[in-house]
């Protein structure tokens, strides 16, 4: 008996020794950031989702609903000028804003003059398309849709446009962009960004068009 449980008390103890030893990490194998496009982003642009940086914007479909008011839900998309026609207050200019500000605002509107402490949610059902332009030097020139949510810098945008061609000048990138009516032009060094490393130096907006130009040599 006393042999049997020595036998048994030695058998985990062997178990254990032969249990083989962590293997090292697996290396790192990262390739270069910008050489081809962007993977692809899913996304459910119907679904209902309030980042709180996301700024409202001409195209958004929101949805207001004021707490025991059914007849003031309302399913709203935002003007050209970023406004929505809501019930009792009217016209309220909202593009720009966060969510959370543009329900305070109507949050505050309507308490003014119609209703008492009333609770308002808005969320953001659908987000309006955007989407930039690159021309010029690049691989494939053209229009190219911007991940909902998602910022979208100057070399990503030139990264996904599949990079430069043999004669082109990153030295030389423009970038123009359209406020309201006034149109700004910006010239930009995208050589020297990607040498310092800041890959988000110059963020791309919606309708910004990007030309990269020719070396002249």
């Amino acid at each position: 008996m006393l042999l049997v449980a020595a036998g048994l008390m030695a058998a985990p103890a062997a178990l254990m020794g032969q249990q083989p030893a962590p293997g090292p990490a697996a290396p790192d194998v990262g390739g270069p950031a910008f050489e081809g496009p962007r993977p692809a982003m899913t996304s459910n642009s119907s679904a209902p989702a309030n980042a709180n940086d996301h700024l409202l914007m001409p195209g958004d479909l929101i949805a207001v609903t004021v707490f025991q008011e059914p007849d003031l839900y309302s399913t709203l998309r935002l003007a050209r000028d970023g406004s929505v026609v809501f019930p009792l207050i009217g016209r309220v200019s909202i593009g720009g804003m966060t969510p959370q500000a543009a329900q305070k605002l109507i949050r505050d509107l309507l308490d003014k003059d119609y209703l008492v402490n009333p609770q308002v949610s808005l969320l953001v059902t659908e987000y309006a398309e955007r989407s930039f332009t690159v021309l010029g030097e690049v691989q494939k020139p053209g229009r190219y849709d911007m991940p909902d949510r998602a910022s979208v810098s100057l070399l990503e945008a030139i990264g996904m446009s599949g990079g430069y061609t043999r004669v082109a000048n990153p030295s030389n990138v423009t970038v123009k962009r359209k406020v309201g009516n006034q149109e700004t032009i910006y010239k930009l060094n995208a050589k020297r960004m990607a040498a310092s490393g800041d890959l988000s130096a110059f963020e791309i907006q919606p309708d910004d068009v990007i030309t990269v130009t020719e070396s002249i040599f």
